[in-house]
């Protein structure tokens, strides 16, 4: 009860209009606006520059091009794992999915079909399989990628709301995942299809892919698909998918028996980009 009256107000926010305002200061190049913004993002929420390749707070045009900074050489080693984590963030909850049903928080679940947009021959590839959600926080490195190799199939942009995907409101808003605003990129790999789920929320001004670019705006409140059947759109691990300008959630899907977690990602846990997610060591090398 507690949660969801903290969230009763983002109900009543002008949640678009906050997005659309927060995309367009995102992406400005006003010096005197950059100047102030991003030294004051960094020390707001603990950014460490030391790991990006610019690690000069002036160096950067717009607050976008800083939020979604590359990382120095060597900043995130990949693990010899069957999957690694495709970001830098915290597990908000990982384990079986129960038939269709995706676990989001104590109380609330969601199913496969209503977060890849409807299509049930998709979701039901991942019954009984294995989700694994990720929070990025604002002090996080906002690019996405590949968790192990695979073959792109499909793009879809599913329309929604756009709450904020904070704690509070994964315990008190049902769905949330499935609710809000979202691009679903689905895989072929050696050990079957697999989801990559970009979750958007609250000021994120955009999402974009390494293929398509900005997918995000626009949003003609419609769904949108991309195939890929014909193309040979192939990333390794570690590859980039893509980013958030301004961040979010990553949601994954595996089908069953194709993925045995580390027994010590839980919910809570912080992680990054590189680490081993599934079947193989902790402990990342250079590669």
């Amino acid at each position: 009860m507690i949660d969801r009256l903290a969230v009763l107000p983002q109900y009543l926010l002008p949640k678009r209009a906050l997005t659309a305002l927060a995309g367009r200061l995102a992406a400005s190049h006003s010096r005197r606006w950059t100047r102030w913004v991003i030294p004051w993002f960094i020390a707001r929420y603990g950014v460490n520059m030391a790991e990006a390749a610019n690690p000069d707070p002036a160096g950067y045009a717009s607050f976008n091009d800083f939020f979604t900074r590359a990382l120095r050489s060597g900043a995130r080693p990949l693990a010899q794992a069957d999957c690694v984590s495709p970001v830098d963030g915290a597990v908000i909850q990982c384990g079986p999915i129960n038939g269709d049903q995706i676990l989001q928080a104590k109380g609330h679940r969601y199913s496969t079909r209503s977060l890849v947009g409807g299509d049930a021959g998709l979701a039901a590839l991942f019954e009984g399989g294995q989700a694994v959600t990720l929070y990025l926080s604002p002090r996080d490195y906002h690019r996405i990628h590949m968790p192990c190799a695979g073959r792109l199939l499909r793009m879809i942009h599913v329309p929604g709301d756009l709450f904020s995907v904070n704690l509070a409101t994964v315990r008190g808003v049902p769905g949330l995942f499935a609710r809000n605003e979202r691009v679903v990129c689905v895989f072929e790999s050696d050990r079957g299809p697999f989801v990559l789920t970009l979750v958007g929320a609250t000021i994120v001004g955009s999402i974009a892919t390494v293929w398509h670019g900005v997918v995000n705006p626009p949003r003609p409140g419609v769904l949108r698909e991309w195939r890929y059947d014909d193309q040979a759109i192939v990333l390794r691990p570690g590859d980039e998918v893509g980013r958030f300008l301004l961040g979010s959630t990553v949601v994954m899907l595996f089908p069953a028996n194709t993925l045995q977690l580390q027994a010590d990602w839980v919910p809570g846990r912080s992680v990054r980009m590189g680490e081993a997610m599934a079947g193989g060591s902790a402990n990342p090398s250079a590669q």
